[in-house]
């Protein structure tokens, strides 16, 4: 697993912690796991062996699901930044050490939803789009929310990919004219601390990540408006929506690994 960038950075800030390193993120089960099938062609059992068939069936699916509830953690609203970098964390954890099973695609599923439920990814799109988010009518504000939000994502579950022992850790949290700002670490599997800090602003109920700072310093909002900002001017803002979602599922395409 690697740890180019901290929470969402990109592969220009250069920090690596794949594999025997670090990286994380989180998924659920393999979504693209194949049922047999029945009820087709010539039918050699009969009725009541087929029906005491199905209830079995029907059985182990309620179980199954059932324990995969069990094994999934519940959401509160967070009652601190810290508790929102932390619940980050511990699904980026549990994903890693499924990391090859799940397989990208199935990281990505995993990984989305608590992104999106950390993240105020609005704000943050807004942000990284600039002065041109004025001219945008409300149909694309939306999906440039929506595409960004993708691959947002699907970055964390390509850093966070697997499990050797590294370390994701929240250390303090201190008051900042924004919001608060939550001081964490990510210990490579090597021993050594890449220091992540999240500006976190109050949200309703809970506190969101707007910002994320690799080393105290880079800035992910700052490095994704440049990023856009020469998608924009060289393809226009339907231009940043395709490539949001294509690189998306660049990202995204590959599936669980059979073992």
């Amino acid at each position: 697993m690697r740890l180019k960038d901290a929470g969402m950075l990109t592969p220009r800030l250069g920090v690596s912690i794949k594999s025997k390193e670090i990286w994380v993120i989180f998924a659920p089960a393999d979504p693209h796991g194949n049922r047999g099938q029945e009820g087709r062609g010539v039918s050699l059992v009969s009725k009541p062996v087929l029906s005491t068939i199905r209830v079995r069936k029907a059985a182990g699916l309620a179980v199954m699901m059932a324990l995969a509830a069990l094994s999934e953690p519940t959401f509160a609203a967070s009652a601190s930044g810290s508790d929102t970098v932390q619940g980050l964390y511990d699904t980026l954890l549990s994903t890693m050490k499924n990391g090859r099973t799940l397989g990208q695609s199935g990281r990505f599923v995993q990984v989305e939803p608590v992104v999106r439920r950390s993240f105020d990814i609005a704000s943050m799109a807004r942000l990284s789009v600039g002065p041109s988010w004025a001219t945008m009518s409300e149909s694309q504000r939306q999906q440039v929310t929506d595409g960004f939000g993708r691959y947002i994502s699907a970055i964390y579950a390509d850093r966070f990919d697997s499990y050797s022992g590294q370390k994701l850790q929240v250390t303090d949290e201190q008051p900042a004219p924004a919001g608060v700002i939550v001081h964490s670490q990510i210990v490579k599997a090597n021993g050594e601390p890449v220091r992540v800090d999240y500006l976190m602003r109050k949200n309703g109920d809970s506190w969101l990540i707007s910002d994320v700072y690799l080393d105290g310093a880079i800035s992910e909002v700052a490095t994704r408006r440049s990023e856009f900002a020469a998608i924009l001017r060289n393809e226009g803002i339907d231009g940043l929506i395709a490539t949001l979602n294509r690189k998306a599922d660049a990202l995204t395409s590959t599936s669980a690994r059979a073992f």
